[in-house]
C-alpha cells in the first residue's frame, strides 16, 4: 500500500489514478496521521456510461401536445439531445 498526503492529492492526481487503475489501495495521511484509505472500485471500466434516451423521451411526452406532427417531434427531440449532450451531438 502506498501513502499520500493531502497536498499530493492536488499535485499528483494523475499518478493516483494510475495507481488505482492497477488495483492498489492508497492510505491518506493528514498531519502525520492516517485518516483514510483510497481503494479502487472492483470493476473499473474505460467504457462511457450508456446514454439514457428514454428519460429525455419521457420529458418530451409531457411537454408536447398530442396534435403535434411527427416531424416536429423529431426536431424537438434532436434539439433536446443537443441541449443535454452538447452541440456536436448528431
Amino acid at each position: 500500500m502506498e501513502y499520500i498526503s493531502t497536498t499530493d492529492l492536488r499535485t499528483k492526481s494523475s499518478q493516483i489514478i494510475k495507481t488505482l487503475k492497477k488495483g492498489y489501495s492508497i492510505k491518506l495521511i493528514y498531519r502525520s496521521q492516517v485518516v483514510g484509505n483510497i481503494t479502487p472500485q472492483k470493476s473499473f471500466s474505460n467504457e462511457k456510461p450508456a446514454i439514457q434516451l428514454h428519460d429525455i423521451y419521457d420529458d418530451l411526452v409531457k411537454i408536447i401536445p398530442s396534435a403535434t406532427k411527427r416531424a416536429d417531434w423529431k426536431k424537438l427531440y434532436h434539439k433536446e439531445l443537443q441541449h443535454k449532450y452538447g452541440k456536436n451531438f448528431s
